[in-house]
């Protein structure tokens, strides 16, 4: 464990009951989600390597266009 993550626990430790579980609960959640998106995009590099090349080949061909930040 990192020195810093130790000190965020131990600071945790020290909230009322509630808010450790509150924080616990987050804590969780937040990881969890960021292991579906490393899931997700693991089993789509096929699919964004063929869009990135699509969208390069359209690139080439003149079918793009540059985005105007006053036309959104």
């Amino acid at each position: 464990m990192t020195k810093l993550l130790e000190r965020a626990f131990k600071r945790a430790s020290k909230l009322p009951e509630v808010e450790q579980n509150t924080l616990a609960k987050w804590v969780l959640e937040e990881l969890e989600a960021e292991g579906k998106w490393e899931q997700a995009f693991a089993g789509s590099e096929d699919v964004l390597d063929k869009l990135a090349d699509e969208a390069l080949d359209a690139c080439r061909q003149g079918k793009t266009r540059l985005l105007n930040i006053k036309d959104l």
